[in-house]
């Protein structure tokens, strides 16, 4: 939680009170083209330079609607358990912002594409379902840019290249209780999404944006609070900072004796702090009426078994399935099951390494502690799948001891080698033949009288001391565990 400041309740007062949190997250759709037009909305081009005439609301351009976005969009509901309704319709969204150059929206009000989904999520304090209100789908507004420029103080900016980007926007019941929740369901969300292959979900790139609705009622009241809406939360740390500062400003409003408006508020990253933004509208004030210029949606039955059929493997399942083909813990199957590249991954390394925890360990291990400090993503993995089961492989053959598996799996990061290439080259086998041992063995002792005397008369753990020493010796390539079992029968005979 940000540090208390004046004006925010302290945490004994806040556990007086039950926050009630909802989110509503829009996902941009995978598509090249955008929702009603050719155009594309690849992120990163030069400002304003994907744009048309229905983009902009030019006379006589009239919308048509993406089908692939419409796939995309069904795929989504079912990966989230929603019932996708047969009939749906576009309405216009009317307000006025500088972004949105026809002065509406065109979105889905009270016919949306899919309603009543579910998804279960998992925190460190426990687990709950939380449920889905509605999945609907709209054009995405164009971006006001308020700095960047040296005239920033006095102007700002309008690139419409994202206008009319398709999304769809999953409203959450208001089921969360706490951020961790919230946190939670957005992972949850974030993955499920991914898996089901509707979106990237690459926040950075503005693929997923959340709005947080917040209120607060003492404990034991029915009655939900006035809540509050924090727009465009753009991490999942900003979110949990967010919604922890607007519980505690809330509560001391309350504390006070004072009201808690309905409004928009806006997050402050740089300070942790919510502040005012406008007073936060109904839905009567946005004048919604039906498209005139689009048809009603229909999904047929046999679209729907299509898509629905065609659905991959999503995280829940995928999660199941760890746990029973691969005997991991339920941990390493969320960890493993984060993302769909990791989980092909690992799927791959256990198969060409032969023990699948080992393969897991080593993935959550080595090779995400090198990725995160090289700052590489898994795709990004100078180490194929194939390349570290193979390195695992070794070490349960005993070719390769702990340590040294650790050594060649530096080697192979910085090279992009194999594990087998490495230890060829460098002649780093594990030496686990009594006989190479033997007299490595015999000249440590012959070496070491009064460490010989020390064990004789008791004092057993001298033993670490030789099996040491005969690492060093052959330069950490010795197996430990023979190298133990040959010093004790050498020791005690």
């Amino acid at each position: 939680m940000p540090a208390l400041e004046a004006g925010l309740a302290d945490p004994a007062t806040i556990a007086m009170y039950e926050p009630v949190i909802g989110l509503e997250v829009h996902i941009q759709l995978k598509t090249r083209t955008k929702i009603f037009s050719h155009s594309t909305h690849r992120f990163g081009q030069s400002p304003n330079s994907q744009t048309d005439p229905v983009v902009l609301g030019l006379p006589g351009a009239l919308p048509v609607l993406n089908q692939e976005a419409v796939s995309l969009a069904i795929g989504a509901s079912l990966a989230i358990n929603c019932r996708v309704n047969g009939f749906s319709r576009f309405a216009r969204k009317n307000y006025f912002y500088p972004d949105l150059p026809k002065g509406y929206q065109i979105s889905q009000y009270d016919q949306p594409l899919a309603e009543h989904g579910w998804l279960d999520i998992r925190w460190e304090e426990g687990s709950k379902r939380v449920g889905i209100t509605r999945l609907h789908m709209e054009e995405d507004a164009g971006k006001t840019v308020h700095d960047g420029y040296s005239d920033s103080p006095r102007y700002s900016y309008v690139d419409l290249n994202r206008a009319g980007a398709p999304l769809c926007e999953i409203v959450s019941e208001p089921d969360m209780r706490s951020a961790d929740e919230a946190v939670a369901y957005l992972n949850e969300l974030k993955q499920v999404i991914q898996f089901s292959g509707a979106s990237d979900c690459d926040m950075e790139k503005g693929q997923l944006r959340c709005d947080a609705n917040i209120s607060v009622r003492r404990l034991g009241d029915p009655e939900f609070g006035t809540r509050s809406e924090i727009k465009n939360l753009n991490s999942f740390r900003f979110v949990k900072q967010a919604i922890q500062y607007e519980i505690a400003r809330q509560v001391a409003v309350l504390e006070s004796g004072g009201t808690v408006f309905q409004e928009t508020r806006l997050f402050n990253t740089a300070r942790g702090t919510t502040t005012s933004m406008r007073g936060k509208e109904d839905s009567h004030d946005y004048r919604y009426f039906p498209e005139p210029d689009l048809p009603p949606l229909v999904v047929t039955a046999d679209r729907l078994a299509s898509i629905r059929e065609e659905l991959p493997e999503l995280p829940p399942a995928m999660r199941a399935r760890f746990l029973e083909q691969y005997r991991i813990s339920e941990y390493d199957a969320r960890v493993l099951t984060s993302s769909v590249e990791t989980a092909r991954y690992f799927e791959q390394a256990a198969k060409s390494a032969g023990n699948s925890k080992a393969a897991a360990n080593w993935v959550q291990g080595e090779l995400m502690g090198a990725l995160n400090a090289a700052g590489k993503n898994i795709e990004e993995s100078p180490v194929s799948a194939d390349a570290l089961g193979g390195l695992v492989a070794l070490v349960e053959q005993g070719t390769l001891s702990g340590k040294l598996a650790k050594q060649v799996f530096a080697k192979m990061f910085a090279t992009g080698k194999s594990a087998k290439e490495i230890v060829k080259a460098e002649g780093l086998r594990q030496i686990s033949d009594a006989g190479e041992l033997d007299g490595i063995i015999g000249k440590i002792l012959d070496s070491s009288p009064k460490q010989v005397a020390q064990y004789k008369g008791g004092k057993k753990g001298v033993l670490g001391y030789f099996v040491g020493q005969v690492m060093r010796a052959t330069r950490g390539q010795a197996n430990p565990r023979v190298a133990n079992q040959m010093l004790r029968k050498a020791l005690d005979g």
